[in-house]
């Protein structure tokens, strides 16, 4: 009886110039049955949802109630049924992007929740759209510092970020290529951006550290108390500490294989700042606060000199010698032809013969040849 009703009244409106198919129009529910919803598009007719668009919108209709005011889509002008046809859920969608570009626009911060990981990344779902954060637009607090880059370890890290509200803003919007990037790192760069004002390349700085991978080791500073972090974050929230990179050939003038070998979370280390990149990257320097041991060795060696020598590390490129502090040469895989029968031959933290073969302080190269 009240689909008749409305059919007569859908084809009773007398003439104006009609909305087109696609363009979003309001209205007002009239009714709600148990597949379906009428709407009231005065003075254009009556709407309905039904078929695969209710269900699609059955989450959004469920908290519907009769004279609440809607946007939908036009599907179909006339259907069967002389009604309008209506899509609550590309709707939503299309209005979705419209605010998403707007926040784009504007470089808003805003705060999300993520809903799901994958190796790549954080998924995250802002008004009815899926949207990525990659990987490299996390934060370094939350970018994921694991050895040797494994998958495993970073999936299993970055579902620990699911649920976890995170300070982002869009970085690209593009509904015809159904793409929505998200960026940490963005948000934070205004921040960021004042705080660096205090420092220049040169500076020395207190640190700590916060993480290590296999290619450095990432710390904060100044380094400060937990005490002194709440109190600042609860003053002026954002990021209360800047952070940055030492790369392992920043840790030592020696050659090491793992950060480990010179810093450990929790160290509160003195660092120079050797790089301050356009992104508000930061490099540091550990090295840069020592002598460079190679200094002066041109006059202690020179190429052909019989040396002794302290095998520190066998790898598949040769074998790694000390022949003074912090002064290391290789000994190449070619001298030998494996890495086996270069363990056949020499022990690492055993002494032996060598003889330079080259000598390069300036650029710190020196390799040997065992002499037996």
């Amino acid at each position: 009886m009240v689909g008749t009703k409305l059919q007569a009244k859908n084809l009773s409106f007398q003439k104006t110039t009609l909305p087109k198919k696609g363009s979003i129009i309001e209205g007002r529910v009239i009714e709600k049955g148990p597949a379906c919803v009428y709407v009231d598009l005065s003075p254009y007719g009556t709407g309905i949802i039904y078929g695969k668009e209710y269900y699609l919108a059955k989450d959004i209709i469920n908290s519907l109630k009769e004279g609440d005011s809607i946007k939908a889509k036009i599907v179909e002008m006339d259907n069967e049924g002389g009604f309008i046809e209506l899509s609550l859920s590309e709707a939503q969608q299309e209005m979705g992007w419209e605010k998403l570009k707007e926040l784009k626009e504007n470089f808003e911060t805003i705060v999300v929740k993520p809903v799901g990981a994958n190796k790549g990344g954080l998924l995250i779902d802002l008004y009815g759209v899926r949207g990525f954060l990659p990987l490299s637009q996390l934060s370094i607090e939350h970018y994921p510092r694991v050895e040797e880059g494994d998958t495993l370890q970073i999936l299993q890290h970055l579902q620990k970020l699911v649920s976890k509200e995170l300070g982002v803003k869009i970085i690209d919007v593009d509904p015809k290529e159904n793409k929505l990037i998200f960026s940490e790192r963005a948000a934070e760069s205004n921040a960021i951006r004042e705080m660096l004002k205090k420092y220049k390349v040169g500076d020395v700085v207190e640190a700590e550290v916060v993480g290590l991978a296999d290619f450095g080791a990432f710390v904060k500073f100044p380094a400060i108390s937990e005490e002194e972090k709440k109190k600042l974050k609860e003053k002026h929230g954002g990021p209360i500490q800047l952070e940055g990179l030492i790369h392992i050939s920043e840790l030592s003038w020696q050659l090491i294989k793992d950060s480990s070998e010179v810093v450990r979370v929790g160290n509160v280390i003195k660092a120079k700042i050797v790089d301050i990149s356009k992104d508000e990257r930061v490099s540091l320097s550990l090295k840069a606060l020592e002598k460079d041991p190679w200094e002066g060795l041109e006059r202690k060696f020179k190429v052909g000199d019989v040396i002794s020598g302290r095998v520190v590390r066998i790898s598949q490129i040769g074998a790694f010698v000390e022949v003074a502090s912090k002064v290391r040469g290789l000994v190449h895989i070619s001298e030998f032809g494996s890495e086996i029968k270069t363990k056949e031959v020499l022990r690492e933290g055993e002494e032996y013969k060598f003889k330079i073969t080259s000598f390069n302080p300036k650029e710190h190269r020196l390799t040997l040849k065992p002499v037996f």
